[in-house]
């Protein structure tokens, strides 16, 4: 029996869970997906994601990869019984045949976050957005942002102590834009994030719109490659990975 790869397309509601990652601690989305694929297959399924979202961050898509030995897989069928297996707050878009050396998380080319704050109290997207109490200045948290594409080391927006080998990114895209009235959004994207890395350089831009750092400032922290000078993490519960994409020869 040939071991055939699959990925799966999901999103999620990140609220009531520790995260993407497995944890001894506390429910994780991987940890859900597995117990799905198991009850489905009648067999234990290792689940590869495209990366680790910290505790209370959501995806809007989401891709991991596992793989099977047996028949081939009927896709559609897979999808539709995880989405029963799964709770409300996680569902699967579909299921798709790749190369058996497929990777969720190494072939990637590009992941795509934004980040969400309001300027009012509104109960219904309370567990999405983060709410700014004081007048930002977007011109100059973007003139800050435009600085992020002249850097590849982004130590000083990094959790500390992560088991990654480097710390080098390449930003292709960040800008803040508004949604509406009241909404503005952060979009940025990337080869790969670090650890914390989106929530570090949105709570330090805050610093900048704030007028508390200059863009030259946001440069110089950049620079100094110390976590300990950037500013304080936003909160996880407004941020949502969007996208993850892929070279179209790893699909079969």
């Amino acid at each position: 029996m040939s071991v055939q790869r699959y990925f799966i397309y999901l999103a999620y509601d990140g609220t009531h869970y520790h995260g993407w990652q497995i944890q001894p601690n506390g429910i994780s989305i991987q940890e859900c997906l597995m117990k799905a694929l198991a009850t489905f297959l009648r067999r234990d399924t290792e689940v590869i994601g495209a990366g680790r979202t910290d505790a209370g961050v959501h995806a809007s898509l989401m891709v991991a990869h596992f793989d099977y030995e047996g028949e081939m897989l009927d896709t559609d069928k897979v999808a539709e019984k995880l989405n029963r297996l799964l709770p409300q707050d996680i569902s699967v878009y579909k299921v798709c045949r790749v190369r058996p050396d497929a990777h969720a998380r190494f072939d990637a080319t590009a992941r795509t976050y934004k980040y969400y704050i309001t300027t009012v109290k509104y109960p219904f997207n309370r567990q999405y957005r983060y709410r700014i109490h004081n007048p930002l200045d977007f011109q100059k948290m973007n003139e800050a942002a435009l600085t992020l594409f002249h850097y590849t080391d982004f130590t000083s927006f990094s959790k500390l102590h992560t088991d990654v080998k480097t710390n080098i990114c390449k930003i292709m895209h960040a800008e803040w834009t508004q949604e509406d009235e009241y909404t503005w959004v952060f979009t940025i994207q990337a080869d790969r994030f670090l650890r914390n890395m989106v929530r570090a350089i949105v709570g330090t831009l805050l610093e900048v719109g704030r007028g508390k750092l200059s863009v030259d400032g946001f440069r110089r922290i950049i620079e100094q490659q110390d976590r300990c000078k950037a500013g304080t993490s936003a909160p996880g519960n407004a941020l949502f990975l969007v996208n993850v994409e892929y070279p179209e020869d790893i699909f079969e």
